[in-house]
């Protein structure tokens, strides 16, 4: 499963109120450090923000944290895995 096919599966099930585990590499921008790989066991997505808002918008995913009730979110191309599967680049 590449990324993209991970993260249409994700809108899906989010779509129909399921949730879902991921991993992903954390990436701070603004401060241009990882933290590491973050593990979330019970998400969904939120609808995408607005480039109008975020000019980075169309390459990160909004996320509930199910469990702590948390907003966040990950940068697309730093999905690592989803619902255990680990995940592969699309030219792979």
């Amino acid at each position: 499963m590449t990324i993209f096919e991970a993260i249409a599966e994700m809108r899906k099930l989010s779509k129909e109120g399921k949730s879902f585990s991921f991993t992903f590499m954390t990436y701070s921008l603004s401060r241009n450090e990882t933290k590491g790989i973050a593990e979330v066991k019970n998400a969904r997505l939120k609808p995408r923000g607005k480039v109008e808002h975020n000019q980075y918008a169309q390459l990160l995913e909004e996320y509930v944290d199910i469990n702590t009730g948390e907003a966040k979110r990950f940068w697309q191309c730093c999905l690592l895995s989803f619902n255990g599967t680990s995940l592969k680049f699309a030219s792979e």
